[in-house]
C-alpha cells in the first residue's frame, strides 16, 4: 500500500511540468472558420481576445470574442467552458457557439448535441433582454419580461455555468465597448455609516420612492388595441390605483431599519453576512397590479417585475425572506428581491424598475397583451462606500438556495448516519434485523442520494481537483454541486474516523447496487465465486494500477480523460439511469449481473475512486474494530465469513479493504456467533468479562 502511495505521489511531481494549462485564444484563421457569413472577423480590439465583426462591405458591425479570457468560470472538470459569441452593434447575439469544454455529463453522458443546442437559443436574443435558464411558470410565457432558455436535464448545473460565463463575459464587453460606462467598482453599503432614520425620514429624503399609475393611464396605454375593453375594473374607475408601489434600498442598514421590523430586520443583515454581493430592494404593493403572477415560485425571478441600468439588464430574484413591515410604513403586499452588485449594478446611479401591466382577450387561449410602467430611482450616495476591485462573479449561492430543501435532508441523513456509526455501532450490528436496516440505508442512498440527488462521487472529480490545484486554478466549480459537496466533505471526514468503509460501504449508490445485487444473487441461489487468497491479493491492486493510468491521462491527454473514466460505470447506472448507448449499459450490467455471483467485483478490484478512498483511509487516526486475543490464533471465523477479504491471518483487520459492513462486529460481540464468547460461556465465566 505504501509502495503504490509513494508511486503516485512520485507520479503526479514529475507531470507537474506537464500539466497544461488554460486553453490558447483562437487565431484570426480559427476565428475567421466559426463565424458565419456574411460577416467576417476584422482586427483585434484589445488584449483579452475581444475581435472586431465585420459585415459584408467591410464595415464594423460588431464584436467576436471568446468567454474564456473574460469570465474564466471554472466547469465540473476543473476546466472552464469556452464558447464564442458574435454579438452586433446594438447588442443582440448573432451566434453563441461552443468551442472547447471537459464537462463530464457531456463527454460521454448525454453527449454534446444537446449542450450544442442550448447555445442555439440564444441567436436573435438581445443583451438587454433578461435571459433565464429554466421553463416559465404557467402558460403566461408571452406576458413576461423573462426570456426563457430552455436548460437540459440532468446538466443543469454545467448549463448554468456556461450560461453565467456568456452573460458575464457578453456583459464585460458591452459595457467597456458600447456604453462608454466605467468599468470601475460598483458602489455596496458601508456598514459603518448609520443614521437614526423613521419612515418619514425615508419619504422626506427620497430614500423611500412612491410609484404609482391609475387605471385611466393603464387604459390610455392599450387605447386602440384589442385589449382596449379587457379591464372592466379600470374602465368603472378609471381614478383608482392600478398600481401604488413603495421602492426602498435595504442595502444600508439604517434604510433597512426603518422600513423593517425588528425580526425581519434581523433576517435581512443575517441573510446579507451569507450573500454579500445581494444588494435587497424592498417593493410594497398596495395597488390592483400586484407584485407577481399565480405561477410564480419563490427564489426566482419575478415574471411581472425587470430591471436595467444604462440600457443592460439587471438580473432581480426573489430573496425569499419573510417580510414584516415597520411601524408607520403604509400597508401593502411586500417582497425582497435581490440583484448581485457583482454584475455591475450600481445602486447610488441612476437604475429603472420595469413593472410589466398584461391583459387578456378572449375566453380560450386567451391572447396576452403587455404594457411596461417604468419608474427610475437611486440611492444618496452617503450610505456607500466603493471598493477596490470587482469581485468575479461565483454563483454559487443561487445552486445552494435552488437545492436547500434537499441539502438539509441529505445533511440530516449523513450527520444521523456518521452518530449512528460512531456512537452506536455495536448496537446496530447487534441488531436481529441489521440486514434489512442496512439494505433500507443503501436504498436510501441509491434512490435520493443517486437517482434523485444526482450525488454519486466519482473519480473525474478527484482528477479535476488535482488539475486545479496543479494549475493554481480556482476551486470553485465544486461549489457548483452543493449536494455532492457534502457528500464529499462528510466521506472525508469518514476517512479519518473509519478508513474508506463509509463511503465504499455507506456511502456509494453504485456500491449498494452491487450489495443489492448479491442479495439476489443468494435469494436465487446462484453459486457464488469465492477467488484465491492469491488471486484476491493481486486484483486487488488493480485498481491502484487504473488509478495511476488516469493519473497520468489527467496530466497529459486531458481531452480524454472523461473517456477514460468511463471505466466507473456510475454515469450509466445513477446519472443517467441507464440511458445511454447499448455499450455502455451493457458495461455497467455486467458489473451489476457479476455482483451477483462475486461480491461487489467491481468496489473490490476496479474502482479507481476506492483506490483513493483506501489511500485516504491511510490518514484514518483509530481502529475502530475491536479484536481479541483470540482472532487470528486460533479462532478464524471473522476472517472466513468477511467477504471483502479484508482481514488478515492474524486477525487484524485491513483497513484499506475493510468497506465497513460490520458483519465481523456482529460476530465479535455475539454470544453465539463468536468462538471464543461460546467457549467462555461453556466454561462458566462471564463472556463480558473475559473480553
Amino acid at each position: 500500500m505504501f509502495r503504490c502511495l509513494t508511486f503516485l505521489l512520485l507520479l503526479c511531481l514529475w507531470l507537474l511540468p506537464m500539466a497544461p494549462g488554460r486553453s490558447e485564444p483562437l487565431d484570426h484563421a480559427q476565428l475567421s472558420d466559426l463565424v458565419m457569413p456574411p460577416f467576417s472577423v476584422g482586427e483585434p480590439i484589445n488584449e483579452n481576445g475581444v475581435w472586431q465583426l465585420l459585415n459584408s462591405g467591410g464595415a464594423e458591425a460588431g464584436f467576436v470574442f471568446e468567454t474564456e479570457p473574460l469570465a474564466p468560470l471554472p466547469g465540473f472538470s476543473g476546466a472552464s467552458i469556452n464558447m464564442l459569441v458574435t454579438l452586433d452593434l446594438e447588442g443582440r447575439f448573432v451566434d453563441v457557439r461552443l468551442i472547447n469544454h471537459n464537462e463530464p455529463i457531456f463527454v460521454s453522458g448525454l453527449g454534446e448535441a444537446p449542450f450544442h443546442k442550448f447555445f442555439e437559443q440564444y441567436r436573435g436574443h438581445s443583451i438587454s433582454d433578461s435571459l433565464v435558464v429554466g421553463v416559465p411558470y404557467g402558460d403566461g410565457g408571452d406576458a413576461s419580461s423573462l426570456v426563457y432558455l430552455d436548460g437540459v436535464t440532468k446538466a443543469t448545473a454545467s448549463v448554468r455555468i456556461a450560461h453565467e460565463s456568456v452573460l458575464a463575459a457578453t456583459l464585460a464587453v458591452a459595457r467597456e465597448k458600447m456604453q462608454g460606462i466605467s468599468s470601475g467598482p460598483p458602489a455596496h453599503p458601508d456598514r459603518d455609516y448609520d443614521e437614526d432614520l423613521s419612515w418619514d425620514d425615508l419619504v422626506a429624503e427620497g430614500l423611500a420612492t412612491r410609484f404609482t399609475v391609475t387605471n385611466e393611464e393603464v387604459q390610455e396605454a392599450f387605447i386602440g388595441t384589442i385589449w382596449e375593453r379587457d379591464d372592466p375594473d379600470a374602465l368603472d374607475d378609471p381614478d383608482g390605483l392600478y398600481l401604488d408601489l413603495w421602492i426602498v434600498d435595504l442595502g444600508p442598514p439604517a434604510l433597512a431599519r426603518a422600513a423593517l421590523a425588528p425580526d425581519s430586520y434581523d433576517i435581512l443583515q443575517e441573510f446579507l453576512t451569507i450573500s454579500d454581493f445581494d444588494e435587497p430592494i424592498l417593493l410594497i404593493e398596495a395597488g390592483r397590479h400586484g407584485l407577481v403572477s399565480e405561477e410564480f415560485i419563490r427564489n426566482t425571478a419575478p415574471d411581472l417585475i425587470s430591471a436595467e441600468q444604462d440600457g443592460l439588464p439587471v438580473a432581480m430574484r426573489d430573496a425569499d425572506l419573510l417580510v414584516e413591515l415597520a411601524s408607520g410604513v403604509p400597508d401593502g403586499v411586500a417582497m425582497i428581491l435581490r440583484t448581485d452588485r457583482r454584475l455591475g449594478f450600481d445602486p447610488t446611479r441612476d437604475w429603472t424598475l420595469i413593472i410589466l401591466a398584461t391583459r387578456e382577450h378572449g375566453m380560450f387561449q386567451p391572447q396576452i397583451g403587455s404594457q411596461t410602467l417604468s419608474v427610475t430611482l437611486k440611492t444618496d450616495e452617503r450610505f456607500f462606500i466603493r471598493p477596490g476591485q470587482v469581485v468575479t462573479l461565483a454563483p454559487w449561492r443561487e445552486a445552494i438556495l435552488n437545492r436547500q430543501t434537499d441539502l438539509i435532508v441529505l445533511g440530516v441523513f449523513l450527520a444521523g448516519l456518521s452518530a449512528l456509526l460512531l456512537f452506536a455501532m455495536n448496537r446496530l450490528a447487534g441488531l436481529a434485523a441489521f440486514t434489512p436496516v442496512r439494505l433500507g440505508i443503501l436504498a436510501f442512498m441509491t434512490v435520493f442520494v443517486g437517482w434523485w440527488g444526482q450525488g454519486q462521487l466519482s473519480i473525474v472529480t478527484v482528477l479535476g481537483v488535482m488539475r486545479t490545484a496543479v494549475e493554481g486554478a480556482s476551486f470553485g466549480f465544486l461549489l457548483y454541486d452543493p449536494f455532492s459537496l457534502l457528500v464529499w466533505a462528510v466521506s472525508i471526514l469518514g476517512l479519518v474516523l473509519w478508513g474508506r468503509g463509509l463511503f465504499c460501504g455507506w456511502l456509494c449508490p453504485f456500491g449498494a447496487l452491487q450489495e443489492f445485487a448479491h442479495h439476489l444473487g443468494k435469494l436465487l441461489r446462484l453459486p457464488q465465486i469465492e477467488p484465491s487468497e492469491a488471486w484476491d491479493l493481486r486484483l486487488k491492486w488493480l485498481k491502484y494500477v487504473l488509478l495511476a493510468g488516469l493519473v497520468v491521462v489527467t496530466f497529459t491527454i486531458p481531452s480524454a480523460v472523461d473517456k477514460a473514466a468511463e471505466i466507473e460505470p456510475f454515469k450509466t447506472a445513477i446519472t443517467v439511469y441507464f440511458v445511454r448507448e447499448w455499450y455502455y449499459v451493457a458495461y455497467a450490467a455486467i458489473w451489476l449481473l457479476l455482483g451477483m455471483v462475486l461480491f461487489k467485483g467491481f468496489c473490490r478490484y476496479v474502482c479507481p475512486l476506492g483506490a483513493v478512498m483506501a489511500i485516504g483511509g491511510l490518514f484514518r487516526g483509530r481502529d475502530w474494530i475491536a479484536r481479541r486475543a483470540e482472532c487470528g490464533s486460533p479462532c478464524q471465523l471473522c476472517k472466513v465469513r468477511c467477504k471483502y477479504g479484508a482481514i488478515e491471518k492474524s486477525g487484524e483487520i485491513d483497513y484499506s479493504e475493510c468497506f465497513g459492513c460490520l458483519d465481523c462486529v456482529t460476530i465479535h460481540d455475539s454470544d453465539t456467533l463468536c468462538v471464543p464468547r461460546v467457549l467462555t460461556a461453556k466454561h462458566g465465566q462471564n463472556p463480558l468479562e473475559a473480553a
